[in-house]
């Protein structure tokens, strides 16, 4: 057997005794039912003879003729020339193979924790104030301000794991830290359990393996570069399961139809400037908006600062990263019922309730997940199933947390345009009037006309201002008609959230505490009827 240099994919390279042949031009990977090469071969020697020839070498009459004519020029056997096109095909298959499993996308091993990892991640999640303590960390990580973002992010990412996962978008301008704020929670998850994806072809999705996005973390840079795939990726959020029936040829060319099946469920993250453009996919997804104030501001500089310097203990930083991606793998597959579900109320001016109730039920349930091992493993007696119950303790942190994004969900207008008109209506009260002209709003707020155009026109059509005189030429005077519209919203959203959160305290007054689970055994069992519960995300 000869020896294949493979260096140049280009010009490959066989010797095999006196013998030298170049594979002019490489051979394709595609098409495994015909292996085509250009070939020079070569006899070294005293006085060297060389023969040159293009054909299929898996055609056996091509073979021949090849064979036949190279003996022939180079005064050699046929019997001498067939092995060497023997092993010349045998390692050029090689090499295919070798390079077919190559382009294959690695999958991430999973890692076997040690057992010093192990108490440490379950130390970590039986802490008794638990939200807190991974709040705590997500910031020591590198997560720069955007404290509750952060955790409601890393709360999310954390549901893949269950049957139904939960969904985010990061909104915001330009350069307020959407990726940033995706990128860094993520680094916080397994590498086996992520798929980083920068833009995708239209068919994409119906390509992967039928299990290969199962319980994966998909995290999308910039949603515009994903547009094509926007359709299958709802699909997967909804149904959790995708299909497509394309027709190909078999090996005697008659045309059959092929189903091509890829399984969820999936948690999909995503950025985007443009919520409304995205709505279809925004409804099925938790929204976070970016905090663009300018605290904020100074907060990423200082830090942008002392990285500069030297001073930020980025050891530290990957250490406390390395043990939330421990507290991950440690995360076990489990039913949750939330036992008070049945009294979670939300604000009537919420648009799309029904979504956004299953998104609060879902989250709910997740922060109840994530306390897995501090909460008592049940049965129920009727089905066999085992479970775990949300806490009072679960539904506050969820309406907590959430808060935000049920008003940003009742208010009709986008978040763009809402922080523009409360900095309006702040700037009107210090002049002490409620009229203004757009050139001067403009001069002072430092807007860019285009975007000043689209929020009065905003305001104008939603009935939060009116023109009160001037043309297009002289331009308008506008005067405030709304002045307490987010405080009366704010107001009674609260004020709903209280009194479904003291309901629920008073309901739970009878109920068994939670119990905490063995460091190192399986959750305690305590045969229970479940009746009355409600389930979701089994």
């Amino acid at each position: 057997m000869g020896r294949l240099v493979t260096d140049n994919p280009e010009l490959l390279l066989y010797t095999e005794g006196t013998f030298h042949v170049t594979v002019l031009g490489g051979i394709k990977l595609t098409g495994l039912d015909r292996l085509r090469v250009t070939l020079k071969i070569t006899l070294t020697g005293k006085t060297e003879k060389t023969y040159r020839h293009n054909l299929d070498l898996y055609n056996g009459i091509q073979c021949g003729q090849l064979v036949e004519r190279t003996a022939e020029v180079l005064d050699r056997t046929e019997s001498e020339v067939t092995a060497l096109i023997g092993n010349l095909a045998t390692a050029l298959e090689n090499y295919r193979s070798e390079r077919l499993e190559e382009m294959k996308p690695k999958q991430a091993e999973k890692k076997e924790l040690t057992e010093s990892e192990r108490k440490e991640a379950l130390k970590f999640l039986k802490s008794s104030n638990l939200i807190q303590k991974t709040k705590e960390a997500i910031a020591a990580s590198g997560v720069i301000g955007e404290e509750t973002n952060a955790l409601i992010a890393y709360l999310t990412y954390t549901s893949r794991k269950r049957h139904v996962p939960l969904h985010l978008m990061c909104l915001g301008a330009s350069g307020t830290g959407k990726t940033w704020l995706q990128e860094k929670v993520s680094e916080l998850m397994p590498e086996e359990d992520k798929l980083e994806i920068t833009t995708l072809s239209s068919n994409a999705f119906y390509y992967f393996g039928r299990e290969e996005l199962k319980h994966k973390l998909l995290l999308i840079e910039d949603l515009d570069g994903a547009e094509s795939v926007l359709y299958p990726l709802r699909e997967l959020q909804s149904k959790r399961r995708i299909s497509k029936t394309v027709t190909l040829k078999d090996n005697k060319g008659n045309l059959k139809t092929v189903t091509l099946n890829v399984e969820g469920p999936v948690c999909v993250s995503g950025c985007t400037t443009r919520e409304k453009l995205y709505e279809d996919n925004a409804n099925r997804c938790i929204l976070l908006y970016m905090d663009g104030s300018s605290e904020q501001d100074n907060k990423i500089m200082d830090y942008q600062r002392r990285l500069s310097a030297g001073l930020v203990d980025e050891a530290a930083q990957q250490k406390i990263k390395h043990t939330i991606k421990n507290v991950q793998r440690m995360l076990r597959p489990v039913s949750v019922r939330n036992p008070y579900a049945t009294y979670l109320q939300l604000p009537e001016a919420v648009f799309k309730p029904r979504r956004t109730m299953l998104l609060l039920l879902l989250f709910t349930e997740t922060v109840t997940y994530y306390h897995q091992y501090q909460r008592q493993l049940q049965t129920d007696e009727a089905t066999g199933e085992q479970y775990i119950e949300s806490t009072p303790e679960d539904i506050e942190t969820a309406f907590t947390l959430l808060e935000t994004t049920l008003l940003k969900k009742s208010d009709e207008l986008s978040d763009a345009c809402r922080g523009f008109f409360e900095k309006l209506k702040a700037y009107l009260k210090e002049l002490d009037t409620d009229t203004f002209h757009s050139r001067d709003v403009r001069t002072s707020l430092r807007i860019h006309p285009s975007n000043l155009k689209r929020y009065l026109n905003e305001l104008d059509r939603m009935g939060h201002i009116r023109i009160v005189k001037g043309n297009r030429y002289r331009g308008f005077e506008y005067k405030v008609q709304q002045w307490q519209d987010m405080e009366d919203l704010e107001g009674s959203t609260r004020t709903l959230i209280e009194g479904v959160l003291e309901q629920v305290r008073s309901l739970s007054v009878d109920r068994s505490p939670s119990v905490d689970q063995p460091a190192n055994g399986p959750l305690n069992v305590q045969k229970t009827s479940g009746k009355g519960a409600v389930v979701h995300g089994r």
